[in-house]
């Protein structure tokens, strides 16, 4: 039986940075503990209800970090009701970090931190609404190594206020000489509801040409310095791939816990709704109907740097018209924007600056 992963969402943020749309309050207040008593019983409901194991553990947020580590540590010990974990991961904020909270996580059985870096430069971290600057970062990750976390992530963004070739090179070079084994880059998307979407015309964005560039630069620069990209928007080192996030890609199971959550099981999705009152309440998630179908399956594999295999989409969907994807996919193939080969179909770095439309296009 192939093991899900499993996700637990924690909904509080210090504050609300300007770009993000995820869901998150910055009432934390004295909820931390009514909320990590929840998220345990949630899990033992779950584990009571479906007969899985998990193998790797992804606590994301909001800002996990700000719960502390003794509370994150007791929901991952109460996570292992569902086996042992390869992979645990836990987000952090630099500006979030208690003395001894990697420590703490580390003797629960955390193994890899996603840290929130989004740019080398202070100036634009301010901009993002980031409250720590570059000194905090370089003393989370020699914390993080020193408490024994070997498996160090950081995000980066792209296409932000202010960014120019010369900073993007300072956060790159940054990134590379930190201690990273995995960077997670992703272009600057100005969401509604946001304080930059409302401010889009204030914000001295670089043009779409730019950041594409960039993007490409970035490409090239992270594979001449070992760190090989397996994603639209992922590089790592060999052997330092996101286990977790793989699951999503690959269109297998996994299981959400907590406000906004989502989950895929038994060939169904469902969702907690973006109410933290509520999941404490005890509310059920709602149903998001089937899923893993082949359309949807074309396009998260189309993420993944090594593309579609059609053997295994013979395999997995025998009614799947793969002379017809191939027909479709001649004319990206011509264009550069990706490769047919082996059997295999795959979007090159240029390809997944058009995904959306190549995607489309091909189902």
């Amino acid at each position: 039986m192939e093991k899900i992963g499993l996700y637990i969402h924690i909904p509080f943020c210090r504050s609300k940075c300007p770009y993000c749309d995820f869901y998150s309050s910055v009432k934390a207040g004295d909820m931390t503990d009514v909320y990590t008593d929840s998220v345990t019983e949630h899990i033992d409901l779950w584990r009571g209800r479906i007969d899985k194991k998990a193998d790797t553990l992804y606590i994301g947020g909001g800002t996990p970090s700000l719960l502390g580590g003794g509370r994150i540590a007791k929901i991952i010990e109460a996570a292992k009701v569902f086996g042992d974990f390869d992979e645990v991961t836990v987000e952090c904020n630099p500006s979030c970090v208690e003395d001894d909270f990697f420590k703490k996580i580390a003797s629960a059985g955390a193994n890899r931190i996603s840290l929130g870096l989004q740019s080398a430069v202070d100036s634009e971290r301010k901009k993002l609404g980031r409250l720590a600057g570059r000194k905090e970062i370089e003393k989370c990750i020699a914390d993080a190594e020193n408490a024994g976390i070997g498996n160090i992530s950081v995000d980066v963004m792209l296409g932000i206020p202010c960014q120019t070739e010369k900073s993007f090179d300072e956060t790159l070079g940054f990134c590379i000489s930190c201690g990273a084994d995995h960077i997670s880059a992703y272009m600057l998307k100005l969401e509604p509801g946001t304080f930059f979407y409302k401010n889009k015309d204030r914000l001295n964005l670089p043009d779409d040409d730019f950041t594409a560039d960039m993007y490409l630069k970035m490409v090239s620069q992270l594979s001449e310095a070992g760190f090989a990209q397996y994603e639209i928007s992922n590089f790592a080192k060999e052997g330092y791939e996101s286990r977790h996030n793989l699951k999503y890609w690959n269109c297998d199971e996994y299981l959400g816990i907590g406000p906004a959550a989502h989950s895929f099981i038994n060939g169904k999705r469902f969702f907690y709704n973006r109410d933290t009152d509520a999941f404490i309440g005890g509310e059920e998630p709602v149903e998001d109907g089937a899923g893993g179908g082949f359309d949807e399956y074309m396009m998260l594999r189309l993420r993944l740097k090594e593309g579609i295999d059609f053997g295994e989409i013979r395999a997995r969907y025998p009614d799947a018209d793969t002379e017809s994807i191939k027909k479709k996919a001649d004319v990206f193939v011509k264009k550069g924007l990706a490769k047919l080969c082996g059997g295999r179909l795959s979007l090159t770095p240029e390809g997944f600056l058009l995904s959306n439309s190549v995607i489309s296009s091909l189902i």
